[in-house]
């Protein structure tokens, strides 16, 4: 693996489940019931977003706004405490990352920093959970990904949207020393299976990625069907609202005697 990684968050062999914002069927996204019920049905990780409530708090949410009939507005205009007197539904309301944390002890984390006032909230909450070695951190922005990184040394990371393309580009020159040096210091790329019209994961694209020791990570993956293509094509990891039909479908494998 690339130097950087952390052990703990890639422990245990392929392929990984990522429930995105957690299983969300009778649960609002990105809170502890929906995280709950993910890792009940199979999930091995928990993919959410974060941003930061006025007063410097991490919390889990995909959108920068609150888009409620009685309430619109930048969710990083309301405390913390604000945003828990929020009701989403099924009895829950927003989660701060601690709060998450400390609700799944074992659980690993794969964190995409949202916004800049996210980075030092997302790195105090980390740290005070001692979660570094169960969790990864992202951003599409390298600028705020190499960010939170220097806040958490050695915590897990995997390629921003602009190390994405340059790995991208990489592999199809088949350089492979160039793509190491791209890739230095993530432990996985994570991306869609296409670019608009463009494929990006290709048998070619994933045995290159693993020539530089780093994983694939495909989302968001809900079609059972192409769930398995992609596994047959060796990818490392399902990003997917559906992390109970993924988790079935790598036990019906492992059944078959595929280990991936």
């Amino acid at each position: 693996m690339v130097s950087g990684g952390s052990p703990a968050f890639l422990a245990g062999s392929p392929p990984r489940i990522f429930a995105h914002r957690g299983l969300a069927l009778n649960a609002p996204e990105n809170t502890v019931l929906a995280f709950r019920h993910a890792l009940e049905n199979g999930a091995t990780h928990l993919e959410t977003d974060v941003h930061a409530s006025r007063d410097g708090v991490a919390v889990l949410s995909h959108d920068a706004r609150l888009a409620l009939p009685e309430l619109d507005i930048p969710l990083e205009e309301l405390r913390i405490a604000e945003l828990q007197r929020i009701d989403l539904g099924y009895g829950q309301s927003f989660s701060s990352l601690t709060e998450a944390l400390d609700a799944f002890p074992e659980a690993r984390f794969n964190l995409d920093v949202k916004s800049e006032g996210a980075i030092a909230a997302t790195a105090a909450a980390v740290l005070a959970a001692g979660a570094t070695g169960r969790v990864l951190v992202t951003s599409f922005s390298e600028e705020r990904r190499r960010k939170t990184l220097r806040l958490l040394p050695g915590v897990a990371s995997s390629a921003s949207a602009p190390v994405v393309a340059r790995s991208v580009v990489a592999a199809r020159l088949g350089n492979r020393a160039l793509l190491r040096r791209v890739l230095n210091g993530c432990v996985a790329v994570q991306v869609p299976e296409k670019a608009s019209v463009l494929p990006v994961v290709t048998p070619h694209f994933v045995r290159a990625v693993h020539s530089a020791g780093v994983e694939v990570h495909v989302w968001t993956v809900n079609d059972p069907t192409a769930m398995e293509r992609l596994l047959d094509t060796g990818v490392d990891g399902l990003v997917t609202d559906r992390p109970d039909l993924a988790a079935a479908l790598v036990n019906r494998r492992s059944d078959r005697g595929i280990d991936r």
